[in-house]
């Protein structure tokens, strides 16, 4: 990791956490928003190359199967929450919400095994956009109330549309 492009944390395993030297902000700013949150338990950025145990699968905008890493995990009293940050312009491309399916899909399953087997937690995916999330640390809201929010709580017709072929 490059120095310039980290930052140093407290609630996450790892000492530093990078971020994207390419429009970065968003992703920097959240980790710290989430480091300094007394709420939040502990956090884990996803490493695509290194957290293999967080692949989920999903069909492209070609047509072909694809996989995707959601962006972090974030323990705050008994949820885990699944967070992919996305800049505001972003939310709405088809791969994302073909990705954000298959991440809400894979937490509805892993709320369905025993509380044991689920870190005792209930798994909620976020699909979190910079201004909504800018907008509501601005008010002085707490991570869990903006993640409890932005939480995938289904979809609408639009979007079954999408996915009919699926």
């Amino acid at each position: 990791m490059r120095r310039p492009y980290s930052i140093p944390v407290n609630k996450c395993i790892y000492e530093m956490l990078r971020y994207p030297s390419q429009n970065g902000g968003f992703e920097k700013y959240f980790i710290e928003s989430i480091d300094r949150d007394s709420e939040v338990e502990r956090f884990c950025k996803i490493d695509e190359y290194k957290h293999s145990f967080l692949r989920l699968r999903y069909i492209n905008e070609e047509g072909m199967p694809s996989f995707y890493h959601p962006d972090f995990l974030v323990k705050i009293n008994d949820s885990i929450y699944l967070v992919e940050t996305k800049g505001q312009n972003q939310i709405y491309h088809l791969d994302v919400k073909r990705k954000h399916r298959a991440a809400y899909n894979w937490c509805n399953r892993i709320n369905k095994l025993s509380l044991s087997d689920r870190m005792n937690a209930e798994w909620k995916y976020v699909l979190i956009g910079q201004s909504i999330f800018n907008a509501w640390m601005s008010k002085g809201a707490s991570i869990k109330d903006i993640l409890d929010y932005a939480a995938v709580k289904g979809f609408d017709v639009e979007d079954s549309k999408i996915f009919s072929n699926y």
